[in-house]
């Protein structure tokens, strides 16, 4: 976090100025367009750029000057993910199966930006319709990581991650079906949340509409909450959003984790891998959180298998998606998309509701074990990120093994999870660990990583020496 570059300035901090008048939205946006144009050429976070952001800036401004903001975002710079629709703006979904045409509406989380106040600066890359944790498309090819341009952001929110960690303004929308947004925060240093089922509602559903979810994506704990509160509002557009719950959540946000009982997790229905750094940080996160007053124990839930469940419920969807399109274009799609679609669209009704009814059990599961324990607390990844240049082999694999075996499980129960970042590896790496808790606390994942945030001395700013590596 940068006390002098507004771009790299959280959204609290901006909201002072703006309120001081100290500095205006306009400044803010000038700041976070510098950087886009120095650091974009390579990081690639950008789908396309909004061509009003100067002009809702300078609303902004005015707005301020008369001490007159329209909301608790007013002036703060936003980036959207390519699979949210904003409206006069194209969706493309990192595929070029898709056509450039303006999106007619804003999506509900879009809605709930605008109203606050937001400034919208563009839309970010995404993975082909969300479908894998590497941070590339046929679209827009590589997105990099801006701590190593060698390195993966992650995905599907892979120009979102980028975004933050390049420091292109303080807010980012991500969407997670099965860990979009944390795996690309855990990998970017950045706070990734995946609220409970239907507290952001969506419309239109994705592919993934079952287990999929729009977040908030930041620098620091407290945006993300005070970001979720604008775009947590009902909309009557998505049948299964919860109830309108007009609140800020940031409000108990400081209210730490002494006498709630936390779950060490090792295993969510199979053996999921990380690496030796991965559960150091674990460890530590651990040991932070008993020194704050939590009751820590090292202790598993019973599950079903949750690979199985997930594999088919993402090769369902994906196969879908490619049956439902013209063969003409379907040679334009991602290779390894397709590959997962052969692979699954084959399986009968049967098999599939059978892996929804598992999908219940394992809801249930995780209910039950969170009658006893408030938080899980688990690796975000296997690993620290890896090269972005790899080309995606054997992807159902890899989404066990290499990519989301710690995220998908809590998509699949409806539960919220957010990752926290947990200081660099010694590769100079990020690193996260994720708490997960029961479906609607989600206030409990804010608390729990709040604790981590302040304790971990690590400042999680990415490093300027960013601009060496120019390609």
């Amino acid at each position: 976090m940068s006390d002098t570059d507004p771009a790299q300035m959280s959204a609290e901090q901006l909201l002072s100025l703006y309120a001081s008048r100290r500095l205006s939205p306009v400044e803010a946006l000038q700041a976070v367009l510098e950087r886009v144009a120095r650091y974009n050429p390579w990081v690639n976070a950008f789908a396309t750029m909004n061509p009003r952001a100067l002009k809702q800036a300078g609303e902004s401004a005015t707005r301020w000057a008369a001490g007159r903001p329209i909301g608790p975002l007013d002036g703060v710079p936003v980036t959207i993910k390519d699979l949210l629709n904003v409206q006069g703006l194209p969706t493309r979904r990192g595929s070029k199966t898709t056509a450039a045409t303006p999106a007619a509406e804003d999506a509900p989380a879009v809605i709930g930006l605008k109203t606050a106040g937001a400034v919208i600066l563009g839309k970010t890359t995404t993975t082909e319709f969300g479908w894998k944790t590497p941070g590339d498309c046929p679209l827009h090819g590589i997105t990099r990581n801006a701590w190593n341009p060698e390195r993966t952001v992650g995905g599907s929110s892979s120009g979102a991650a980028a975004a933050g960690a390049a420091g292109f303004g303080p807010l980012h929308v991500g969407t997670d079906a099965g860990g979009s947004i944390r795996i690309p925060a855990a990998y970017c240093g950045l706070v990734g949340m995946k609220p409970s089922y239907g507290r952001i509602p969506q419309w239109p559903h994705s592919a993934f509409g079952q287990v999929s979810c729009a977040g908030p994506m930041t620098r620091t704990v407290r945006d993300a909450a005070l970001m979720m509160s604008a775009m947590a509002r009902a909309d009557s557009r998505d049948p299964y959003c919860l109830p309108d719950d007009p609140r800020d959540w940031r409000a108990g946000l400081e209210d730490g984790v002494a006498g709630l009982r936390v779950a060490v997790v090792r295993s969510l229905g199979f053996a999921a891998p990380v690496d030796a750094e991965g559960e150091a940080a674990v460890q530590t996160a651990a040991r932070i959180l008993a020194e704050h007053g939590a009751i820590v124990e090292e202790v598993d839930p019973v599950l079903p298998d949750t690979r199985a469940i997930f594999g088919r419920v993402w090769g369902v969807a994906l196969a879908r998606l490619v049956t439902t399109m013209a063969p003409e274009k379907r040679a334009l799609l991602d290779r390894g998309l397709e590959e997962v679609a052969e692979r699954e669209g084959a399986m009968s009704a049967i098999d599939y509701l059978g892996a929804e009814a598992l999908r219940t059990e394992a809801a249930h599961a995780m209910a039950a074990f969170h009658e006893t324990y408030d938080l899980v607390l688990c690796p975000t990844t296997p690993t620290a990120a890896f090269a972005a240049d790899m080309p995606t082999l054997r992807p159902t694999e890899a989404l066990w093994r290499d990519w989301a075996p710690w995220t998908f499980t809590f998509n699949l129960t409806r539960q919220p999870a957010i990752t926290v970042p947990l200081g660099i590896d010694e590769e100079g790496m990020p690193r996260g660990v994720q708490f997960a808790a029961a479906q609607h606390r989600d206030e409990l994942c804010f608390r729990a990583a709040r604790v981590i945030e302040k304790a971990v001395a690590v400042p999680m700013a990415r490093p300027e020496s960013c601009h060496h590596h120019h390609h």
